[in-house]
């Protein structure tokens, strides 16, 4: 097949690129910088710039003569308290976590179209399903990709193209170097402070991305997909489905209980 992952440099995306690319699949990994690799073509690529991601699409067009895989895996964190957060910073983090995986379908449907076959993950997040506390807008971002996705899903099936969001946990990745870090303000510090070092030894503790990449093998053999997928330890999947099922009150004294803010 012929699979593009956005956000290759590092971290998961690295991990898919090489872990298909050993497969014998025909990989292009797009990111900022260029990356070297055996495996996968890297493409320098800012998919906030649409510009940019059409030529990377072009570039792809002049070797291969089908599109069949689209990962968005390129995001970012941002933390910090939601008083504290800046118009700018919030922008930053929509452009890469919502415009850009948008600005990818766009460039990719068309060749799916054509061939009338496409499957198009998008990384999304365990977080995205709960407003995680100083990750309100990292939570926000990827709550609306998953509406976008939900959205895609009903435009796109006549031309067999299946649109999933795939829920990651904690993954250990170099996330942490990424992030928006907002100032946080002094009447938030102290349990920022404790939920902050939380946040990073999750990180620290999370599933190895090649599990990502064979659990994205497993979905990509399937012939149909649900809307959502959820990969990640359980004590963080558990938190999908208890908010479905229990009391506004008593799930969010579980999430205080979680993130140490009792």
């Amino acid at each position: 097949m012929t699979i593009i992952i956005t956000g290759t440099s590092s971290g998961i995306g690295f991990a898919l690129a090489e872990y298909f690319g050993k497969k014998g699949h025909q990989v292009y990994g797009l990111s900022r910088k260029h990356t070297e690799s055996e495996y996968f073509k890297s493409i320098p690529t800012d998919v906030t710039d649409n510009t940019a991601v059409q030529n990377a699409i072009a570039e792809v067009l002049k070797t291969e003569s089908r599109i069949d895989v689209l990962i968005n895996n390129a995001g970012m964190g941002m933390v910090g308290a939601v008083e504290d957060s800046t118009k700018e910073d919030i922008l930053k983090l929509f452009s890469l976590n919502l415009a850009g995986p948008v600005q990818m379908m766009s460039a990719v449907l068309p060749k799916m179209r054509e061939h009338k076959f496409g499957k198009i993950i998008n990384v999304s997040s365990i977080g995205s399903e709960m407003g995680l506390p100083f990750r309100g807008f990292y939570s926000a971002s990827k709550s609306a990709l998953d509406k976008v996705t939900e959205a895609m899903r009903y435009e796109v099936y006549p031309w067999n193209i299946d649109v999933c969001s795939l829920h990651l946990g904690d993954i250990k990745t170099n996330i942490a170097d990424n992030r928006v870090i907002a100032q946080v303000s002094q009447p938030y510090k102290n349990v920022f402070d404790k939920v902050y070092a939380l946040m990073n030894s999750h990180v620290n503790d999370g599933t190895d991305p090649l599990e990502v990449a064979e659990y994205i093998e497993k979905l990509l053999a399937k012939n149909k997909w649900k809307a959502h997928y959820y990969f990640g330890k359980f004590g963080q999947k558990i938190g999908v489905p208890l908010k479905w099922i229990l009391p506004q009150g008593t799930y969010e004294n579980l999430m205080k209980k979680y993130n140490k803010l009792d």
